[in-house]
């Protein structure tokens, strides 16, 4: 295995507080950054060979769901038609 660990809070927390330091929008060289940058990219593991032979980027393979958001006069029809549905608890007097 080459480079370190994607999930290592170690290496998490150190790229973090190098980008908060040198970040030129922060007043950082942009010099620097960039060099610290390909540093920290050196150091990860390629796509070619994952880190881990488990490591797997399985987030793709979850099914797909479409929303419908509706516009205009079908949006305010729609939601009449779902308060109108809801059931209210009865009035106790």
């Amino acid at each position: 295995m080459t480079g370190r660990d994607p999930d290592d809070p170690e290496g998490k927390a150190a790229f973090r507080a190098f980008v908060r330091a040198h970040h030129p929008d922060v007043g950082g060289d942009p010099a620097v950054f960039a060099a610290g940058l390909a540093r920290f990219r050196a150091a990860e593991p390629t796509a070619a060979e994952p880190a881990r032979e488990s490591e797997v980027d399985s987030r793709y393979d979850a099914p797909v769901s479409f929303v419908v958001n509706r516009r205009g006069i079908a949006a305010i029809v729609a939601r009449f038609r779902r308060r109108r549905r809801r059931r209210r608890p009865p009035r106790v007097r």
